[in-house]
C-alpha cells in the first residue's frame, strides 16, 4: 500500500530536503526513522526539494509498505522518535499510483522580511534596513502572470525538461514590522522563489524599474535577475492535491 506523510520542519539544521552524500537532510532523517520503526529500509519521495535552510509549514511525501499500517499509531511513534525540528501531522493511505511530487496541483511559499532589527527573529526572517516601495513591488508581482518561462530565475545547470511555470498568486503584504511575499504556482524551479523575491526587492529599492523586469524575464539569463534572498526567511506553506488520490 502507498501512504502519504504530511509534515513540517525547521530547515535550519538541514542541507535541504533531498538526501545528500556528505550532509544531513530532512529526507535522510525521516527514512532512518521509518526504517527503525518498520524494521526495513523505506524510501520516501517528497513533493519537492527545499534548499538548505528553507523551512516547511506543510510538506508531503509518500512511501510504500506491503502491509496495512495503523497510521495514527505510526504518526505518534514517529513524532516520539524524530528530532524536535521535524513534526508529522498526518499519515493516510492513497491510491497505489498517487505521487507526492507529480500529483501536486500547486505549491505556495512565503518569504518573511523583518523591517527592523529583532533579536528574536533574526534566524526566521531576512532583515532589510532600506525603505521599500511596496506598491511598486506589487505592481511588479502582477507582471509575473504574463509569463510562463522563468529560466532567468532558475539556478544554472539545472536538469529540467522545461522552465515553464504557471504562477497563480504573487503579492506582498505588510504585517506590523514584517513584510511577507506570498507566491503560488503549479511548480517552481530550483532557487526560483528566492531569486524572484530578490529581484522584486531590487524593484522596491529603486534599483530595477518595471520595464527592467520584462527585460530580465525575456533574457532567460540568471545573471540578469536580482540576488537570491537568504534561505532562512523562506517557508513552503501549502501543497494542494486532488481529493481523488485518497482512499
Amino acid at each position: 500500500m502507498r501512504y502519504f506523510l504530511e509534515l513540517s520542519y525547521n530547515g535550519k539544521a538541514y542541507h535541504g530536503w533531498q538526501n545528500q552524500p556528505n550532509a544531513i537532510s530532512v529526507q535522510e532523517v525521516l527514512e532512518k526513522a521509518l526504517a527503525t520503526l518498520l524494521r526495513k529500509s523505506t524510501e520516501i519521495v517528497g513533493a519537492g526539494r527545499t534548499d538548505a535552510g528553507v523551512h516547511a509549514l506543510q510538506m508531503f511525501a509518500h512511501f510504500d509498505n506491503e502491509t496495512v499500517l495503523e497510521a495514527n499509531q505510526l504518526k505518534h511513534q514517529l513524532n516520539s522518535f524524530l528530532p524536535r525540528d521535524i513534526a508529522i501531522h498526518d499519515i493516510f493511505a492513497v491510491e497505489n499510483d498517487a505521487h507526492a511530487r507529480y500529483d501536486a496541483i500547486s505549491r505556495t511559499y512565503f518569504y518573511r522580511i523583518s523591517l527592523r532589527k529583532d533579536p528574536f527573529n533574526f534566524d526566521r526572517a531576512y532583515q532589510i534596513n532600506t525603505d521599500l516601495d511596496i506598491d511598486l513591488m506589487n505592481k511588479a508581482s502582477k507582471l509575473l502572470f504574463r509569463y510562463k518561462d522563468f529560466e532567468c530565475f532558475s539556478k544554472t545547470n539545472t536538469d529540467v525538461n522545461t522552465f515553464n511555470c504557471k504562477i497563480m498568486r504573487a503579492e506582498w503584504a505588510q504585517h506590523e514590522k514584517e513584510l511577507q511575499f506570498t507566491i503560488q504556482a503549479d511548480r517552481f524551479l530550483r532557487n526560483m522563489v528566492r531569486a524572484v523575491a530578490g529581484t522584486l526587492i531590487g524593484i522596491g529599492e529603486g534599483k530595477i524599474d518595471l520595464e527592467g523586469l520584462h527585460t530580465i524575464i525575456k533574457s532567460k539569463n540568471r545573471s540578469e535577475a536580482g540576488y537570491s534572498v537568504p534561505a532562512h526567511g523562506l517557508y513552503l506553506s501549502e501543497i494542494e492535491y486532488p481529493e481523488h488520490i485518497k482512499i
